[in-house]
C-alpha cells in the first residue's frame, strides 16, 4: 500500500497540469491514466479534429479557387495520408505531455484504471497486469466523458461509428449519416462533405446547434446546405437496417417519414460521464441523475478530500474549461485562495467554416433575464477585410446593456470567429464599454477592425447620448 498527498485520475486538460503544479509544490503526487496522456483533448477531440478540419479547408479552397482567379487543374483527397497526418500531430501532443510529467520530481505515473476501495483508498489495475493499492489525502478525477449511445431500434444490427472511431477511417465514406446536429456533428459533416462524401444530419430538436439565438442556428442551417449537406431538424431517426453494404435509416420528420440509405453512421447525439467503472460508491462520491459528479463552485464533492473537474461535473464541456479548473483548485489548495468557478466566463468557438465563437448571454438567455439591451448586428458582408478574403458568410452580434453600454454578450459566425469573438471577451472582462470599442483604434484592415462598425449602430439609438 502507497500513500500519496494526491492522486489524480485522469490526464486530461485538467488533470495533467494539476498533477505537475501539485508535484512541483513538493506534494507526493500520483496521476493515473488508463488509455492516452493527454485524455479527450488530445488524442479524440481537439487536436485530431482540428487537424483534419484543416485538410478539409485545403480541399474547399482547391475546389472553389476559381472565384479568387486561380484555377486548380485537379485534386485528389488521399484520406490515408490525412489521418497519417493527423496521427503525428497526436503523437507529438502526446509525447510532449508524457515526457514533462515522466521529469517530474514528486510525481509518479501510473498507466492503468483505478477504482475506489473507500474514500481515500484506490485500487489500480495496471496496464502491466499487476495491481497496486494506494491511497491519498486529496483524490481529484478528471475522468471525463465518452459518446452517447442512444437507444435507436436495430443500431446492435449494423456498424456505427462514434467521434472516436471515425478519426481512423481511411476510406472516404461515399454517404455518411450523422445523428446530431451540435458542435460535433456538424464539424464532422462539414468536413466529411469537403472530402467528397455525401452527408445528411438527423437533428430531433428543432433547430442545429440548439442552445444558440434561432438565427444562429438558421445561418449555420443555410451554410451547411449550400456546401450540399442534407439536414433533417425536428427528426427522429425511428429505425436502422442493414441492406448488404449500405445502412438504412428511417427518419420522422416534419409529419413525413423518409427513407436515407447511408454506407456509414455517425452517433454523435451527445456525451456521458465515465462514471460507473470508477465505483464511486465506495467512497461515498453523489452523482446526479444523469451520472454526472455533483460538485460545488470549489469543485468539492460531498466527500472531504475528494474533488472532481472537468466534463465529469456536467458543465460546459470546453477543454479550456478543464484547463482553467485546474488554476481553481491549485490556487484554493497550495496558495490558500478562494477562487470558484461561478460566475466565470464561458468562451467557446465551433471550428466549422465559418467559425462560431461565443461568449456570455445569448439574446434569449439576456430576455429570460429581463434585461434592458440593444442589438448590434452585422453581415459579415459589410466587413472590409471579409470582403478582401471572400470570406463574406455569417454575422456578428454583441448585446449591449442600455444606459451602461456594457456588452453582455457576443456571437461571432464568419471567418475567425473564434478570435474575435475572444477580443470581446477581454473588453467585457476588463470593462470596456461598446462606446469605447466603437472609437478604438484597430489596424486596418483586420477583420477587428468592424468592431468599430459593429457598435456605430448605437449611434441610432434614442438612448445614446
Amino acid at each position: 500500500m502507497t500513500h500519496f498527498k494526491a492522486v489524480i485520475i485522469g490526464s486530461g486538460q485538467g488533470g495533467t497540469p494539476l498533477a505537475k503544479k501539485l508535484a512541483q509544490a513538493g506534494w507526493s503526487t500520483a496521476l493515473v491514466e488508463k488509455r492516452f496522456i493527454g485524455g479527450t483533448c488530445i488524442n479524440d477531440g481537439c487536436t485530431p479534429t482540428k487537424a483534419m478540419v484543416a485538410s478539409a479547408k485545403a480541399a474547399y479552397m482547391a475546389t472553389n479557387s476559381g472565384q479568387w482567379g486561380v484555377a486548380v487543374n485537379g485534386y485528389a483527397v488521399n484520406l490515408e495520408q490525412i489521418v497519417a497526418r493527423k496521427n503525428d500531430i497526436v503523437r507529438q501532443f502526446r509525447g510532449g505531455s508524457e515526457k514533462g510529467l515522466e521529469n517530474t520530481e514528486h510525481l509518479t505515473l501510473f498507466h492503468g484504471e483505478a477504482v475506489f476501495t473507500g474514500p481515500g483508498a484506490l485500487t489500480i489495475q495496471l496496464s502491466s497486469g499487476e495491481t497496486e493499492a494506494v491511497t491519498a489525502d486529496y483524490i481529484f478525477l478528471d475522468i471525463g466523458t465518452t459518446p452517447q449511445i442512444p437507444p435507436v431500434p436495430g443500431l446492435d444490427t449494423v456498424p456505427w461509428l462514434t467521434s472516436t472511431t471515425i478519426l481512423d477511417l481511411t476510406t472516404l465514406p461515399q454517404h455518411l449519416v450523422i445523428l446530431g446536429g451540435s458542435y460535433i456533428a456538424l464539424e464532422f459533416g462539414q468536413m466529411f462533405r469537403r472530402f467528397g462524401s455525401q452527408v445528411t444530419i438527423i437533428e430531433k430538436g428543432p433547430h442545429l446547434v440548439g442552445r444558440e439565438d434561432e438565427d444562429v442556428s438558421l445561418c449555420v442551417q443555410q451554410i451547411l446546405e449550400a456546401e450540399g449537406l442534407r439536414i433533417f431538424t425536428g427528426a427522429a431517426l425511428q429505425q436502422v437496417a442493414q441492406n448488404g453494404e449500405s445502412i438504412v435509416c428511417t427518419v420522422a420528420s416534419g409529419g413525413q417519414t423518409y427513407t436515407v440509405t447511408g454506407s456509414h453512421l455517425l452517433l454523435a447525439a451527445g456525451r456521458v460521464p465515465q462514471t460507473k467503472a470508477i465505483r464511486l460508491d465506495k467512497a461515498g462520491v453523489q452523482t446526479n441523475d444523469r451520472g454526472f459528479i455533483k460538485v460545488n463552485g470549489r469543485l468539492e464533492t460531498n466527500v472531504p478530500g475528494i474533488y472532481a473537474m472537468g466534463d465529469v461535473t456536467g458543465g460546459p464541456a470546453f477543454t479550456h474549461i478543464s484547463y482553467n479548473d485546474h488554476w481553481v483548485l491549485y490556487k484554493n489548495l497550495v496558495t490558500g485562495a478562494d477562487a470558484t468557478v461561478t460566475g466565470r466566463q464561458v468562451p467557446y468557438c465551433m471550428f466549422t467554416d465559418p467559425q462560431l465563437g461565443h461568449i456570455g448571454l445569448t439574446e434569449k438567455e439576456a430576455k429570460a433575464k429581463g434585461l434592458d439591451f440593444t442589438v448590434c448586428k452585422m453581415d459579415m458582408s459589410h466587413v472590409a477585410r471579409a470582403i478582401e478574403t471572400g470570406s463574406t458568410q455569417g454575422f456578428m452580434k454583441a448585446l449591449v446593456e442600455k444606459g451602461t453600454y456594457k456588452i453582455l454578450g457576443a456571437t461571432v459566425l464568419g471567418a475567425e470567429g473564434g478570435e474575435l469573438m475572444t477580443l470581446l471577451q477581454m473588453a467585457m472582462l476588463g470593462g470596456i464599454t461598446a462606446l469605447q470599442m466603437k472609437e478604438m483604434i484597430f489596424a486596418h484592415p483586420l477583420y477587428a477592425e468592424s468592431l468599430n462598425n459593429l457598435f456605430m449602430q448605437l449611434d441610432n439609438q434614442a438612448d445614446c447620448g
